[in-house]
């Protein structure tokens, strides 16, 4: 049986308007509050047409190479699709764009923590070391939430080559399209009790924040908090949004 052809979705977004927007955020904030929080939104990056039109992508399985029932997997409720390849506009352009602007952060906190920085200039050279190393399957996602669901806490690993920032975008926007569904997360702090911050991702709006772990200050210099992340439940709508992981899954 022969595979329907994958439904191109329209939009009018040109590539470098897109990274035009992303160019312009003010990154020295961006940095700042990410150093201080582990995390920080941005301005609006996408139109609520950009929005809609990403999330219409979640109904034609052609743009994904796999989908994730999240309660099969006692991952909390709902369901999660990850794009194949090639990824679809304007997904690909969102993720090449912001790598080069969270790299300098990756990099600081690598130092901090005295480890490695095995990061490349280009998104495109990162993914090639990710290929070379057997982590060759796509990562960004398109998460779909309903009445009632919710995403455990968690951290997107997928191998042992690890880029320390993500990004999550709204694509609905709260209190009409949905209610509840703040992004959730969690720092275990160094000799201290956690911290929780909560987030109400508005539409079109992203979240960068920090994959796995992030340096805190202390009197004994710098330690790695781990940090996870979720999503509280879903009182009433749908609620997707759009994940972009900067490396590649095995």
């Amino acid at each position: 049986m022969s595979t329907p052809p994958r439904q191109a979705q329209p939009t009018t977004t040109h590539p470098a308007d897109l990274a035009t927007r992303i160019d312009r955020i003010d990154w020295t904030a961006v940095t700042q509050e990410i150093n201080t929080h582990g995390c920080a939104l941005t301005p609006q990056i996408l139109t609520p047409a950009e929005c809609r039109a990403i999330s219409r992508m979640y109904q034609h399985s052609g743009h994904f190479r796999s989908t994730i029932d999240m309660a099969r997997h006692r991952f909390g409720s709902g369901q999660y699709r990850y794009f194949d390849h090639p990824i679809a506009e304007p997904v690909a352009t969102l993720r090449e764009t912001f790598y080069p602007h969270l790299l300098p952060i990756a990099r600081d906190w690598a130092e901090k923590l005295r480890r490695a920085t095995p990061w490349p200039d280009t998104l495109p050279q990162w993914l090639d070391m990710c290929h070379a190393a057997g982590q060759t399957k796509p990562t960004p996602i398109l998460l779909r939430y309903r009445q009632g669901d919710w995403n455990a806490l968690h951290r997107d690993l997928y191998g042992d080559l690890v880029f320390p920032l993500q990004v999550v975008i709204g694509l609905d926007e709260p209190g009409i399209d949905h209610t509840g569904g703040e992004f959730l997360m969690v720092e275990q702090r160094p000799r201290a009790q956690s911290r929780g911050t909560s987030t109400l991702l508005r539409q079109g709006h992203g979240l960068i924040f920090t994959t796995r772990e992030r340096p805190v200050q202390s009197k004994r210099g710098w330690s790695a908090a781990p940090v996870r992340h979720g999503v509280s439940t879903i009182h009433s709508g749908t609620r997707h949004t759009l994940g972009l992981v900067f490396h590649d899954a095995a």
